[in-house]
């Protein structure tokens, strides 16, 4: 039997509690998916409590009224299963507050999602519901996205490449709620991405990086972690959570990392040298690179480039593509980088070797006439 289309019965149950009181909860069954945590669950808890021995009048008025209301959820519950299960709208989370669910997703993503939040929410001028979320709002978001303003440099317009990557935010946004059934269809299929610009992409030589590496820096941290993000490849998200538990010894008698790359999602194993081992100090508990943030790396990095005489606009993206240049300019096969770097695709790598001046000045001087 498909168990998929047996209706959930929803009742109200109740649970006595020491302090005298009973606690009304809902009962599922079959059991319904948490939206949030996606995990099968059985109980919904109210948050209505009633007296287990009314003593008066008023008491038992009291628990009427508690049971009623209580009755009054279990009926919106039971309908909003049955639109969710044969496709019409559910008027309960059409009324949810979407800013507030964006939000809660910029808590545990990249810093990036709290600009586009903002963004956003200037947009609809801080209100917006789910039902409020359709196509033609969306459409309208990646217009203003494209003649927006910065928000910390009011003066400065986003650039495409910023708009283009606010708008991929965003449409993963849409799916993650069409994901969790706070959306009843996929709007970000109906969306057209913004274009990016090709830019030219900086990265250090490894003359820069020997020169980074002798040029103090005001927080060591910074340049302990800058310089293994050069010597592995590692985003600044993944360096910022490494944990000495990922440190580990391979099977090789190597050092490697054993860690879930933030971005993808994926597990991963990282073969590092024993040099990058040693930038990360001492070995102890917690995280590897302590009292570090996007903003205070963000900030030191700039200086320290400064004092070590570096002209070149680098961020730490930057050392991230300075170790795949060096490493395909030192003959590490591509299909090997892509592995190190974590890529699904060695199309996706294959843009680092295209950036490769060495390589290219190789190839230049192979046709000669002389």
């Amino acid at each position: 039997m498909n168990t998929s289309n047996i209706c959930t019965k929803v009742t109200v149950r109740q649970a006595k509690l020491k302090n005298g009181m009973i606690s009304l909860y809902l009962d599922y069954y079959p059991a319904i998916r948490n939206p949030k945590t996606m995990k099968p669950s059985r109980r919904e808890y109210l948050g209505i409590y009633i007296y287990a021995s009314p003593k008066n009048q008023m008491e038992m008025e009291f628990n009427k009224d508690m049971r009623m209301k209580a009755e009054g959820i279990r009926c919106i519950r039971v309908q909003s299963l049955i639109n969710e299960q044969f496709g019409f709208l559910d008027k309960t989370k059409q009324k949810a507050d979407f800013l507030t669910y964006f939000k809660e997703k910029c808590r545990v993503k990249h810093d990036r999602w709290g600009i586009v939040y903002k963004h956003f929410s200037k947009y609809v001028n801080g209100k917006c519901t789910f039902g409020e979320v359709t196509i033609k709002l969306c459409r309208g978001f990646r217009e203003y996205l494209l003649n927006a303003h910065q928000l910390k440099h009011t003066k400065q317009m986003l650039s495409q490449n910023s708009a283009a990557s606010y708008y991929s935010t965003f449409r993963e946004l849409l799916y993650h709620a069409y994901r969790e059934k706070w959306l009843n269809e996929n709007i970000s299929e109906y969306l057209d991405k913004i274009d990016t610009l090709d830019t030219h992409k900086e990265s250090l030589t490894l003359g820069e990086l020997k020169k980074l590496n002798k040029t103090p820096c005001r927080i060591p941290a910074v340049k302990q972690a800058t310089l293994f993000a050069g010597l592995t490849g590692l985003r600044i998200s993944d360096v910022l959570r490494l944990k000495w538990e990922n440190l580990r010894i391979g099977n090789d008698g190597g050092y490697v990392i054993q860690y879930r790359i933030k971005k993808t999602g994926t597990e991963d194993t990282l073969p590092i040298s024993d040099e990058a081992y040693e930038l990360c100090g001492e070995r102890s508990t917690g995280t590897v690179f302590k009292g570090l943030s996007y903003s205070i790396v963000s900030y030191n990095l700039k200086e320290w480039i400064k004092a070590a005489g570096i002209d070149k606009h680098i961020t730490f993206h930057c050392l991230r593509r300075t170790f795949a240049s060096l490493e395909v300019s030192m003959g590490t096969p591509i299909y090997t980088v892509s592995k190190m770097l974590g890529h699904k695709n060695v199309s996706t790598t294959q843009i680092y070797a295209d950036l490769n001046d060495a390589n290219k000045r190789k190839a230049s001087e192979l046709i000669s006439l002389k």
